[in-house]
């Protein structure tokens, strides 16, 4: 018999990544999946560790806080029938989360963020920041205190609308084809969201604004009807377009409603390498809702959504 889907949750023992584990056992009680807890040591640590108290201690010492740290977080429940992996990696934190993520083929993660201080007091720690434009796997990003549902449980229960802003790139039809598995398996509606950015060109004067402006909004309109169309009864579908800054338009519309769940893609450069500039990192950084953010591919999501659209299990 297969093994059921691989859920990977990174701890730095903070209350924010208690957010993030309580977030993953729920979804693994729900889908019968698989629990692995990763935390990644610092080398200048764990080799002090080694010189005091000898080799392999620190890593005995690390797996014995991660069990704990579950302990703490759930008390006497139960995480599900497969008991969670505990992982232990020394190095920098955002590339051995990539590594393990890649290394043990996991099928979703569920990570938090940190927010520091500055003029934007909800911007990504380098760690979340750096694993979300790499990952090839998609990533549930859990606010410690957001404006939404904290958990898949909590949004199922909400009846908030999952949010899908689109931006009608070739991304799209899959980014809304996950949306809809996932409505259908939490019984919640989609409102469908696309942003008409200002134009950033000079326009001639002989161009009627107005008329340019209606020229757009049909034909958004008509784009949003193509993608809500495939959604199948029981889930009822709403569309709404805004004018702004996408990012901006996206995190107000996600704190308002407030949404379940965002869902959103993360869009990979023309010419190989690292992603950079997506909408979806502005959207973190202003709304502390519930999000899952989607890599331009990501075959391994395949089990996950197996089951959600087969409506998962109960906890």
């Amino acid at each position: 018999m297969a093994e059921g889907p691989l859920v990977l949750c990174p701890i730095d023992f903070s209350a924010a990544s208690s957010a993030a584990l309580l977030c993953a056992v729920d979804i693994v009680q729900r889908f019968d999946a698989r629990l692995m807890l990763l935390t990644v040591d610092d080398p200048m640590l764990a080799d002090a560790a080694r010189v005091r108290m000898g080799e392999g201690w620190h890593r005995v010492n690390s797996e014995r806080e991660l069990r704990a740290f579950l302990g703490d977080a759930l008390g006497p429940a139960a995480v599900s029938r497969h008991p969670p992996q505990v992982e232990v990696a020394e190095g920098k934190p955002a590339l051995e989360i990539l590594r393990v993520a890649r290394e043990s083929a996991c099928d979703l993660m569920v990570m938090s963020t940190q927010g520091r201080s500055g003029s934007s007091k909800l911007v990504f720690g380098s760690t979340a920041e750096r694993v979300l434009r790499e990952t090839t796997v998609p990533v549930l990003v859990v606010p410690a205190k957001g404006a939404g549902p904290a958990s898949v449980d909590a949004a199922s229960r909400s009846g908030a609308p999952v949010l899908v802003p689109v931006d009608f790139s070739s991304a799209t039809p899959r980014q809304t084809d996950i949306a809809r598995r996932i409505a259908s398996a939490l019984n919640l509606p989609i409102l469908l969201l696309h942003v008409i950015e200002p134009l950033h060109v000079p326009v001639p004067a002989v161009i009627d604004l107005s008329g340019l402006l209606a020229t757009r909004l049909s034909q958004a309109q008509a784009e949003l009807n193509a993608c809500g169309q495939d959604t199948p009864a029981p889930i009822r579908w709403e569309t709404m377009i805004e004018a702004g800054n996408a990012a901006e338009e996206i995190a107000r519309v996600a704190r308002e409603q407030p949404a379940a769940l965002v869902v959103m893609g993360l869009h990979g450069p023309p010419a190989p390498g690292p992603r950079m500039g997506s909408v979806t990192y502005g959207v973190l950084q202003r709304a502390p809702v519930l999000t899952l953010a989607l890599p331009p591919s990501s075959a391994s999501m395949a089990e996950l959504l197996l089951r959600l659209r087969k409506g998962g299990k109960p906890s």
